[in-house]
């Protein structure tokens, strides 16, 4: 029994270092704009090091079914059991409360739908996220927290567009689904309520991977502020390999119980080492997946449904990972296709005014200069820190001393801040001149983050940042509604 249960978790762990260690969702953290025309799919299927990945994962199936198929395998599985047990016990209980919990967390962070790059002004979306984590502690009401949750994601169209939702959408049918099965008095759908829940994860997060072939420029920022994330390896070969762990480890999720259990496992390490180094958003953000990957792991059951004969054999390895692959390319590229033409909407990624990236402490690059160090083929070490926080493409660097920069955050609220105030509306000058007052705030926070030391001041400026940029979106929205302008 010792040697069945070291191998697959050792290549569980291998190919977990392999993936890459921190992997943060994009969106989150850098500058993107989904309607932008994506790279050719021909672009990653003549790279090498997409298959290589390919061939790697492929190796890490077969070893770990040949296993699965041995006697080894039962005893490995047997050992998982053991120590995963005291949580399989309580499976449903585990899962209602994190589920729960995930949206008490958003509803304290405020301003978002369903993730940290959803955001929005409307304060009831924040008080039914609570109302959605209430009904989930009465079995019964079960049914209206799902609903619930899809109804979330329909509100959300009215400010984001249907192609940024998708994996969005997978995720949340597939807790409500599990929410609406659990509470079900019917065995024969209740058996399936975790094959549901793992489905719509792995779902969410194959979709998801697909960005880092269809825009891999938008990864460069977080290669440039985080380049440990790398482990020296090249941004061309670690972003296609990062989007093969990904997406193979999700569709693991589909497959046999100890490739799904060991997937579960290998992208739990992946999410957990990206909590560090990109903080709350991430632990945020990621927590439901992270909990709904311990259930994976903890999950007993030995059921293999929808399609058994092929997961079972090898050659439905390569099979079943071909036909998975080749579904969600032409689902990808040809939906954005048909949404946005094939040119995308016009826009590219050096078309700062219409990012829909909020820049961050951790991240605050400025959009334009990122397309216009990244398309000039420079090396990226070097990038400065851009003096204008606001997004001017015109920005200088930031100033080489405290005092200086401290300064220029002065300078450059002053004005705006004056012309907004002027306006004879009293609400409207009192939105135009907070915008920019915040926007002070923001940039002397940022100086501290680059020039002070002490840990407190470091916290407290990236509180202050945080909640900086949802008071100016929430700004900024009600002057779109007003129909008015920033001087």
């Amino acid at each position: 029994m010792k040697h069945g249960w070291k191998a697959p978790l050792s290549l569980a762990a291998l190919l977990a270092l392999a993936a890459t260690p921190a992997e943060a969702h994009v969106k989150w953290f850098a500058p993107y704009i989904v309607g932008a025309a994506p790279q050719p799919i021909t672009a990653t299927l003549t790279n090498p090091w997409f298959w290589t990945a390919i061939a790697l994962v492929c190796v890490f199936f077969f070893a770990t079914r040949l296993l699965e198929k041995s006697a080894a395998g039962e005893q490995t599985l047997a050992v998982m059991d053991y120590l995963t047990d005291p949580l399989a016990q309580r499976l449903d209980m585990f899962t209602r409360a994190v589920i729960a919990a995930f949206f008490i967390a958003i509803f304290a962070v405020g301003g978002v739908y369903l993730t940290p790059d959803l955001k929005t002004p409307a304060e009831w979306v924040s008080w039914s996220q609570l109302l959605i984590a209430a009904l989930i502690f009465i079995r019964p009401l079960q049914p209206l927290a799902a609903v619930g949750i899809i109804g979330l994601w329909l509100v959300a169209l009215r400010d984001y567009d249907i192609f940024h939702l998708l994996d969005y959408l997978a995720l949340g049918i597939g807790v409500a689904g599990y929410l609406f099965l659990e509470a079900s008095n019917k065995p024969h759908w209740r058996k399936y309520r975790f094959d549901w829940l793992r489905w719509g994860v792995a779902i969410a997060l194959m979709w998801s991977s697909l960005e880092k072939f269809a825009y891999p420029e938008w990864f460069t920022p977080l290669v440039i502020e985080k380049p440990f994330l790398t482990f020296g390896m090249p941004e061309k070969v670690f972003i296609p390999m990062a989007g093969v762990a990904e997406f193979t480890m999700g569709f693991g999720m589909f497959w046999t119980p100890l490739i799904r259990r060991l997937s579960a496992m290998a992208l739990l390490i992946i999410f957990t080492t990206a909590v560090y180094p990109f903080g709350r958003v991430e632990l945020i953000g990621h927590a439901l997946i992270m909990a709904i990957l311990v259930s994976v792991i903890a999950e007993h059951s030995r059921d293999v449904h929808f399609m058994p004969a092929l997961k079972r054999s090898l050659a439905g390895i390569p099979v079943g990972l071909a036909g998975t692959l080749i579904l969600f390319v032409a689902g990808y590229w040809g939906l954005h296709t048909t949404i946005y033409g094939p040119a995308g909407n016009g826009t590219t990624y050096a078309d700062a005014a219409r990012t829909t990236h909020t820049p961050n402490a951790e991240h605050p690059h400025d959009a334009a200069e990122l397309a216009a160090e990244m398309s000039s083929g420079h090396d990226h070490s070097s990038l400065p820190m851009p003096g204008d926080p606001t997004g001017d493409p015109t920005g200088s660097t930031m100033p080489d001393n405290a005092a200086d920069a401290y300064a220029e955050t002065m300078t450059r609220m002053h004005g705006p801040m004056m012309a907004g105030m002027a306006n004879p509306d009293p609400d409207a000058a009192f939105v135009l001149g907070m915008i920019p007052h915040h926007q002070g705030a923001i940039d002397m926070a940022r100086v501290v983050l680059r020039f002070g030391k002490d840990g407190f001041t470091h916290h407290l400026a990236e509180e202050i940042i945080a909640a900086q940029e949802r008071e100016i979106a929430e700004m900024r929205a009600w002057l779109e509604q007003k129909g008015l302008q920033e001087p």
